[in-house]
């Protein structure tokens, strides 16, 4: 029996992933199913013009059903796993994200490939590419990644950095493209030799998530959790999005979801990412939020005023424990 093969890659952001899924697929003769080709060619099928407008500037939405008027409340994450499926019966393809590597982590045809590159690569490769200023660079890294690991987190409850989810994780520091080419050629002629799914899909599936873990975005956030756990402040992790912009039809331009609502001292903290250069930015979706929505209480906290803004807490606690 023939197995069609299905080699899927993930990739940081500008890490030259898709540099290498292109030439991979080329060589290989592959049909190469990447995010913009489904904005293309699936989702104009079932997606209107603002829908097919906040497809592409939220990972969330893909969790949103199709149709709200229908009973079967399939969302478009679930619409792309089934056009894969059913595009992987019939030929061998190569996917670039779309959280494939879990779609098709029974596939014994399957080839999971990680492609990443150090921080410092990566800035170097948006400047030549894109002349975009390290600060500019350094954020653009943030948010693409971040989409990235939101989408599988959300889509499919995995941990996109979870190195056993792939084959191999290539570092492509210091490789040329040909040289990383040649490496998973490698691993694909091997694979063909030996076609195993990389997850038996005889064993149980890892039960699900509790609610309580979150896949956090950034490591300053699960150190902000933890002091909240220590000192017993119940919190929620982005539990709210708010409207910030419209277009002229009312559609939205501009979102913010602040990274923890205290629920408690009814109070929303948004952290930042331990670097002062993009307080501007976050200064102006707080301002814009205080405008809007007057009763919502929001606080800007950075690393070192984690301890301040705890003994705040901890007084004001005392101070209604004693009022009560």
């Amino acid at each position: 029996m023939n197995i069609l093969q299905i080699i899927t890659i993930s990739r940081q952001t500008a890490s030259g992933g898709d540099e290498i899924a292109e030439e991979l697929a080329n060589r290989l003769g592959l049909k190469l199913i990447n995010r913009d080709f489904i904005l293309k060619n699936w989702l104009p099928q079932v997606a209107d013009e603002h829908q097919l407008h906040m497809l592409q500037q939220s990972s969330k939405f893909y969790t949103k059903a199709i149709d709200n008027k229908s009973d079967n409340n399939q969302t478009f994450a679930d619409y792309i796993e089934k056009k894969l499926i059913e595009l992987a019966e019939t030929q061998n393809l190569l996917i670039v994200g779309l959280g494939s590597h879990v779609i098709f982590r029974h596939h014994p045809g399957g080839i999971h490939i990680k492609i990443a590159a150090s921080q410092e690569q990566r800035i170097k490769k948006l400047n030549k590419k894109y002349g975009l200023p390290r600060e500019q660079a350094e954020r653009s890294i943030e948010l693409s990644d971040r989409k990235r690991r939101r989408y599988v987190w959300r889509v499919f409850n995995e941990d996109w950095s979870d190195l056993t989810l792939y084959h191999i994780s290539l570092n492509s520091d210091g490789l040329s493209t040909e040289q990383a080419l040649t490496i998973l050629m490698s691993l694909i002629d091997c694979k063909k030799e030996n076609p195993e799914p990389l997850a038996d899909p005889e064993k149980k599936e890892k039960p699900e998530k509790e609610k309580t873990e979150y896949n956090f975005a950034h490591p300053s956030e699960k150190e902000f959790a933890k002091i909240l756990d220590m000192h017993h402040i119940k919190w929620k992790y982005e539990p709210t999005e708010f409207p910030l912009e419209w277009d002229a039809e009312g559609n939205i331009r501009m979102g913010f979801r602040p990274d923890f609502y205290l629920t408690e001292y009814d109070t929303y903290i948004e952290l930042t990412t331990m670097n002062r250069k993009y307080v501007t930015e976050k200064n102006k979706k707080v301002r814009l939020l205080q405008e809007i929505y007057p009763h919502i209480n929001i606080k800007i906290v950075y690393k070192k005023d984690f301890n301040s803004l705890i003994d705040k807490f901890e007084l004001n606690g005392n101070s209604e424990e004693e009022n009560k």
